[in-house]
């Protein structure tokens, strides 16, 4: 792989750091079939793991970057030094316990909006698995993927963390994720997206998430930080986290 662009590869890009307890999953999800089909490659971009994650993602993974443990990383960090090794029109940034709906259909849709010369980017909507999905999951859920709907609706500019799609030449063209916020990266970026395209809310794609965030801080505590995050990125460029917590 190089740093060049291929129009016919998506480059998924994952971050991650002691994630031993679900990459495997995450990754069991691209099968030889679907890669072949889509032309996908995976990049696993880890930050140092200490426990088993590293020879779980290698005989999955196209490529595994691996951090050196003096080095700083953080997942903005990650996700660029990544895409340094992407060979992919198509960026898919995923986290370590993403889990995708249907996902033949979803990339067959994305990569269907994708060929729009308007769209820079799409974002979807987001649940907790749903084995482990609770009533306070559905409701902090349906709430957010509105309030994400609407900020996309009225131009602002939003996307989730867990799985960013981006066309590789707006990326290249804001600089990639700024690697100075430890917290609200995602939202800064879509922010500087808007200013090169349009980004589409694809209201019957879904993906996963592991609610292990939720469980240990609650939603409200996790709903305040992000929202201080928010603010912070957009009246000072800078988060209000030094550090982003790993709940694992």
């Amino acid at each position: 792989m190089n740093s060049g662009s291929d129009s016919s590869v998506i480059s998924v890009v994952i971050p991650t750091l002691n994630e031993e307890k679900l990459i495997k999953q995450t990754l069991a999800q691209f099968t030889p079939e679907l890669k072949k089909k889509y032309k996908i490659e995976i990049i696993i971009s880890d930050g140092g793991s200490t426990d088993s994650t590293i020879s779980i993602v290698e005989g999955a993974a196209d490529f595994v970057l691996k951090s050196k443990a003096d080095t700083k990383q953080n997942i903005p960090i990650g996700r660029n030094a990544g895409t340094k090794h992407a060979s992919g029109s198509y960026f898919y940034f995923f986290n370590a316990d993403t889990r995708i709906e249907n996902i033949d259909n979803f990339f067959e849709r994305t990569l269907s909006e994708l060929q729009k010369p308007e769209i820079a980017a799409l974002t979807m909507k987001f649940n907790v698995f749903p084995e482990e999905k609770r009533f306070s999951d559905s409701l902090f859920h349906a709430f957010y993927n509105s309030y994400v709907f609407i900020l996309n609706s009225l131009g602002m500019g939003m996307g989730r963390g867990e799985c960013h799609i981006v066309k590789r030449s707006i990326f290249e063209k804001i600089n990639g994720y700024n690697e100075t916020l430890a917290a609200g990266e995602d939202f800064d970026l879509y922010r500087r997206i808007k200013k090169f395209g349009k980004i589409k809310f694809i209201r019957d794609l879904r993906v996963y998430e592991s609610p292990r965030r939720y469980r240990k801080y609650g939603y409200s505590k996790v709903f305040l930080d992000w929202s201080k995050n928010a603010i912070s990125v957009v009246m000072k460029n800078r988060s209000v986290s030094d550090e982003w917590d790993p709940v694992r």
